[in-house]
């Protein structure tokens, strides 16, 4: 398996793959394609461009490594390319000349992955990058890649433990790292690597690495970590098990900075291991973290709030999703009478006790459109999304405080969050105790306590006094003031009518196509999804708008990428060709590599469509029982044909509006490509 790992067909030396990196990694991606180990270039590509949307893949010495998992490659492959014109790839040292597509199984093993890192961590060795840079024919390159990856591993001594340390090694600071990055493959181990290599080239610091990744990773031993005068968090994820480092002084960054700049932050840690009021790891043993991965306390605290409100957000979005489409089924199922009746029909009938036309409900008949089986089955179904749906509150508020406290804060979130739909507030309240309890159960953790009491303040004692503070607070002083405001905006969204109804939509429409998936994006989201839990009709129109104006971005570029094919990069337009079922399925992510590329022409122009969109849907009064799926939930929209039309105008808008930003507004770049085509072409 190793030796197939690269061959000479997948590597492309001085070769022009376009000015950006949509067109360099379509490229590679072909090439993988045409050897076989892919089922479709698209397939491969976009999960590796989306990605490097997220964050960019390069890395010093003018390289990058662009790298996904993808159901459609069948085995670990490399294809690499020696660029004649340089691409940035967000790199520190400008344009990128030696570019590495990993493409990995979506099921692939750990030592599949294993073989991968091992070329991650070549590319910080300055001889590795001089020999990519200067062999002449594709089998050296193929032979410098296998001479990595089947490399014999050196076992590492373990750190001593503190009683262990040496007399002589008393002028070394001690430190350890922990490094990680979302797809586990690349970053990880590069970042590990970089800061062991000038670890082991300085007198000053003894270093050790924990690298979670995708494969093979072992934990440090704890003794290592007592024996340790401040940690490194070099990760764009969560750390696992951080607790273990508590009460170290730490120093945090993204992944990307560890590789760039490993020197500099083993100074920050040296000189954080020397000063009593550097910040410190939260928490106590078995406490979880304080902050998210990332900046940590060097952010602002309007960033820190804002991330916390985002994680609550991704952690609620799965119970709406499953409550929003069990709902829609039930009522598909059912008829849409089955909201008056579930309750009655789905507890007291079963499979062998199927329901008639007329139910008792409350003491009166009720008659409905469906009976036997399908009304029973509506009911369950109905039943089940009404139990999602009566999480997502408490969920908003647990994680929120999760993203301050970590575990000792979930506990007192959610019963913030019950508390919260006890008392009417709603989402709003959620929101706000979410973020006390994590403020509170933050502050608690900090505290300084005996260690025979240690082991009880994340389990009990932190989960206990912040729920009981939350609680106090909600009911005697914030419940019903978040109550009444909740019950103003409910009102005020039920007496939308008119000109008021579109401008809310107008401006929902704004900001779902603002930044396709980002803050503003998901603000509009949540409040479409929250209101989801009212069941009022206002609250399903706000849910349809902002479906629809989702959906709008990736269509229209896919439209215009089937008009106006010249105006678009090769590129964009084999992400036009699929960007539309994403638009379908209400995925507005699929319009990013075209905003990412162009963002001054693309973004005004889907936010002029969006706005449309939202304003129609609005105006026609479409209401959606389901928080998603686009187009392929129709039946728990209604009515379709405002839905439809609405959607349609919009995606010519922002077709139109792109089209002629692009005409008009001429992008040198693309015209510099294009020509270079057609003269090839000539």
């Amino acid at each position: 398996m190793t030796t197939d790992l690269i061959t000479r067909d997948l590597v492309a030396l001085d070769a022009d793959f376009g000015y950006n990196v949509e067109s360099v990694i379509t490229h590679l991606a072909t090439l993988v394609h045409n050897t076989g180990r892919a089922s479709d270039v698209e397939g491969l590509a976009q999960p590796a461009i989306k990605r490097e949307s997220q964050a960019g893949t390069g890395v010093p010495g003018g390289v990058a490594i662009p790298h996904c998992r993808s159901e459609v490659v069948s085995e670990p492959t490399l294809a690499f390319a020696r660029l004649s014109r340089g691409v940035d790839f967000s790199g520190p040292d400008g344009d990128a000349h030696l570019v590495f597509l990993i493409a990995a199984p979506a099921g692939g093993g750990k030592e599949h992955l294993r073989i991968l890192s091992k070329l991650a961590r070549a590319l910080v060795k300055k001889d590795f990058l001089e020999a990519l840079r200067t062999v002449k024919t594709e089998d050296e390159i193929v032979k410098l890649v296998l001479d990595v990856v089947n490399a014999k591993k050196t076992k590492k001594a373990p750190a001593p433990a503190a009683e262990e340390k040496p007399a002589g090694d008393s002028k070394a600071t001690r430190v350890v790292a922990v490094t990680a990055c979302p797809t586990g493959i690349a970053h990880t181990y590069m970042a590990a690597d970089a800061l062991t290599q000038t670890a082991d080239a300085r007198d000053d610091v003894d270093l050790t690495v924990e690298t979670q990744g995708s494969s093979n990773n072992e934990s440090m031993s704890q003794a290592t970590i007592a024996a340790a005068d401040a940690v490194i968090f070099a990760t764009d994820v969560g750390v696992r098990d951080r607790e273990r480092f508590a009460g170290k002084p730490v120093i945090e960054s993204g992944v990307k900075r560890a590789i760039n700049e490993p020197g500099v932050m083993l100074d920050e840690a040296i000189a954080a291991a020397h000063n009593p009021n550097a910040r410190k790891v939260a928490g106590t043993a078995g406490s979880a973290p304080a902050e998210a991965a990332g900046e940590g306390e060097s952010l602002g605290w309007g960033k820190r709030i804002q991330q916390a409100i985002m994680t609550g957000v991704s952690y609620m979005v799965p119970f709406v999703a499953a409550g929003g489409l069990l709902l829609a089924l039930g009522f598909l199922f059912g008829g849409y009478d089955m909201a008056n009746g579930w309750q009655a029909i789905a507890t007291n009938y079963s499979l062998t006790n199927l329901p008639g036309h007329q139910v008792e409900v409350d003491g009166a008949l009720m008659t409905f459109d469906r009976a036997g089986f399908m009304l029973y089955l509506g009911a369950v179904l109905f039943a089940t999304g009404q139990a999602a749906m009566g999480f997502i509150v408490a969920a908003l508020s647990g994680y929120i405080a999760f993203a301050f406290a970590g575990r000792p804060g979930i506990a007192p979130g959610f019963v913030g969050g019950a508390i919260s739909v006890t008392l009417g507030a709603g989402f709003i309240g959620g929101l706000v105790t979410g973020l006390l309890a994590g403020f509170i159960a933050m502050w608690i953790g900090k505290w300084k306590v005996p260690r025979w009491i240690g082991s009880l303040m994340p389990v009990v004692i932190i989960p206990l006094l912040t729920s009981l503070v939350v609680g106090l607070l909600m009911f005697l002083l914030l419940g019903a003031p978040l109550a009444n405001l909740m019950a103003g905006l409910q009102n005020w969204l039920s007496s939308m009518s008119g000109s008021s109804a579109v401008l809310l939509g107008i401006i929902l429409g704004l900001m779902m196509c603002f930044d396709l998936g980002g803050p503003v994006n998901k603000a509009a989201y949540l409040f479409a999804t929250a209101g989801l839990s009212t069941g009022d009709e206002a609250s399903m129109q706000i849910m349809a708008a902002v479906m629809a104006t989702g959906m709008v971005p990736p269509i229209a570029l896919s439209l215009a990428t089937f008009v106006r094919k010249n105006l678009f990069t090769p590129a964009e337009q084999e992400n036009g060709k699929s960007a539309w079922l994403l638009g379908l399925s209400f995925v507005s992510e699929g319009a990013i590599p075209f905003a990412a590329a162009d963002p001054l022409r693309v973004i005004p122009s889907m936010m002029v469509g969006g706005a449309v969109t939202g304003a129609l849907s609005m105006a026609f009064g479409v209401i959606s029982r389901a928080p998603h799926g686009g187009i392929f939930v129709f039946f728990a929209i209604d009515p379709i044909w405002g839905f439809l039309v609405s959607l349609a105008a919009g995606i010519v808008v922002s077709a139109v509006a792109v089209i002629a930003m692009k005409q008009l507004w001429p992008n040198k770049t693309i015209e510099a490509a294009a020509a270079k085509e057609s003269s090839v072409a000539a």
